[in-house]
């Protein structure tokens, strides 16, 4: 039997027919997408969340440790400062030597712990930043009096530039010196020969500290990894002095916490020059970075 013909209301309500199955099946597919997407956002904010514990473990458990660590540690070094001291009696050659190598060895060791209780502090949130305004010459004063005693190499000078540009920054002072302390002190450790220089240069509204030495160099290669926790880099002269391997790392963390950065310039066998750049006033005290 032939079927008549469709009218237009027909075909009309065949199409509206086919575009309300078309948006069904959309929709279904819009929630089981949205399902997903929830159910994903659950399954993060979990794992975010044990993360979180995770970090908040380590942290405590960093704390605690070096907590620990530091009795036994000051314990060894006024030990051995007696026994340098002649208190008990006189030294052989030998047995000086030996006490030296314990003492070099607790500080070294104490630097860690240090370093340690820093790093945990900015992870955790809880560094604070105390900006003030202080003379650019007092600070290279401060830090011209620490190093005195350590220069023992008469083939290495470590000289102080005069600050070009503001002679007065508003900042954290302990902070930006511990980050200048780091520069000087790997600057000495790895410079055998020639000059370890300080300078403050200000460039607009910043201040650029730069440490350069006439050291071993750091090849193109190590840039990036040198700022990461405990890194180290193999050299001869890395296997004669060694280092915490934390001391980067915590100065480009405070560095950000002063709202600025560190920069490196560096070849193997021409020397480094390490570079932090601060604001002249720091406008706010950040938040440490977890």
């Amino acid at each position: 039997m032939q079927q008549p013909p469709l009218t237009d209301a027909s075909v009309l309500q065949a199409a509206l027919d086919e575009s309300r199955q078309q948006v069904q099946m959309l929709q279904q597919e819009l929630d089981e997408t949205n399902a997903g997407v929830l159910a994903l956002y659950a399954e993060l904010d979990t794992q975010a969340q044990q993360l979180r514990q995770a970090t908040e473990l380590k942290s405590r458990f960093l704390a605690y440790m070096s907590h620990e660590f530091r009795t036994p540690i000051s314990s060894i070094r006024s030990l051995t400062r007696l026994l340098l001291d002649r208190v008990d009696g006189p030294l052989t050659p030998e047995q000086e030597k030996q006490i030296h190598f314990i003492r070099t060895t607790s500080e070294e060791f104490a630097e860690m712990v240090n370093d340690l209780l820093d790093l945990t502090k900015v992870e955790a949130g809880r560094i604070e930043v105390s900006p003030a305004w202080f003379e650019l010459v007092d600070l290279f004063s401060a830090l011209r009096g620490m190093f005195k005693p350590v220069l023992v190499n008469p083939d290495v000078q470590l000289v102080f530039e005069e600050p070009q540009g503001s002679t007065q920054l508003f900042t954290d002072n302990a902070k930006l010196s511990q980050i200048l302390r780091n520069f000087i002190s790997n600057a000495l450790k790895f410079t055998t020969s020639g000059e370890v220089r300080v300078s403050a240069v200000q460039t607009g509204e910043s201040m650029v500290f730069s440490v350069t030495d006439t050291g071993i160099g750091i090849a193109p290669e190590f840039h990036a990894t040198i700022f990461n926790d405990f890194a180290q880099i193999d050299s001869h002269v890395q296997k004669r002095v060694r280092g915490t391997g934390l001391g980067l790392s915590l100065s480009k963390r405070l560095a950000e916490l002063l709202g600025g950065h560190i920069e490196l310039e560096s070849a193997a066998g021409v020397g480094s020059t390490f570079s932090v750049t601060v604001p002249l006033r720091l406008a706010q005290a950040p938040a440490a970075a977890g």
